[in-house]
């Protein structure tokens, strides 16, 4: 497995750069904060951005947890990758990553001033610093269950706000805005979600009652069962899937709670 280097400091843009860096040197597979990624898919990992701390998303970047390195290295192994790009804030992180994962040295460092003017380094240094936003070079399907809760969004809804042409999708790229942000965490309480899930219930024609919604939350998002009063005569099937539909879309527009799960139980019909 070959292996090269894509470096730059911290904020200046090399995950938002990484898809376009990776094609252009031939890079099949790139390993950025915790994840190995390959053609736009999570192969490997758990993203450093969901620790709780600087400090620790500092260390599981650079695979210093035994648990981490482990999985990661077996990973590689399996994997058809034969050319892989390590992001790093210097060449000795990437040299770091290299020796923790038992990898060749980089053969080549890529710079990040290599790829971006002063001003696109200075915007991205923006996003992170005012806003405290990270990008994550995936779909946010690929990693929607690891940030439930986390303010997460595809890269195109804020693509207008970019001054940076690139031939990659917008849809390649997430961002979220970690707890560690200097912006604080904050937390969704059931009665939001339970609120926000009759409120959007009601709306639906077909549905006269809700008598009673459990909610159970995992670390891959929320569970929920709710119980119901139809309209006698309504496609019970039709109804119960347009609110569940509603329902996630809505949940997970306003608070970034992934919604794993929604059950409908029927209880009584009415005319």
């Amino acid at each position: 497995m070959r292996v090269i280097a894509f470096v730059g400091p911290s904020g200046t843009g090399k995950s938002y750069r990484s898809l376009m860096v990776a094609k252009q040197n031939g890079a099949d597979g790139i390993i950025d904060d915790g994840l190995l990624i390959s053609h736009g898919k999570v192969i490997a990992g758990i993203s450093a951005k969901t620790e709780a701390t600087r400090i620790a998303s500092v260390k599981h970047a650079l695979f210093i947890p035994a648990r981490y390195a482990s999985e990661m290295k077996k990973a590689l192994v399996n994997s058809e990758i034969d050319t892989l790009m390590i992001l790093g804030t210097s060449e000795g992180m990437a040299q770091k990553i290299a020796r923790r994962l038992e990898l060749p040295q980089p053969e080549r460092y890529i710079h990040i001033e290599e790829v971006a003017s002063e001003k696109e380094m200075a915007m991205a240094n923006r996003m992170r610093m005012k806003d405290g936003k990270h990008v994550i070079p995936v779909p946010t399907l690929e990693i929607k269950k690891e940030f439930s809760g986390y303010f997460l969004h595809p890269l195109r809804q804020f693509q207008k706000n970019l001054d940076i042409e690139e031939k990659m999708t917008a849809a390649d790229k997430s961002i979220v805005r970690p707890t560690f942000s200097y912006m604080g965490d904050f937390s969704i309480s059931d009665e939001v979600l339970i609120q926000l899930a009759i409120h959007e219930s009601l709306k639906i024609k077909g549905i006269v009652k809700i008598r009673n919604i459990n909610v159970r939350k995992t670390s891959h998002g929320v569970h929920m069962d709710i119980t119901a009063v139809l309209r006698y005569g309504c496609s019970i099937p039709d109804v119960c899937r347009k609110a569940q539909l509603e329902i996630r879309r809505v949940i997970e527009n306003l608070t970034s709670v992934n919604m794993r799960r929604i059950h409908f139980l029927i209880r009584e019909l009415k005319k």
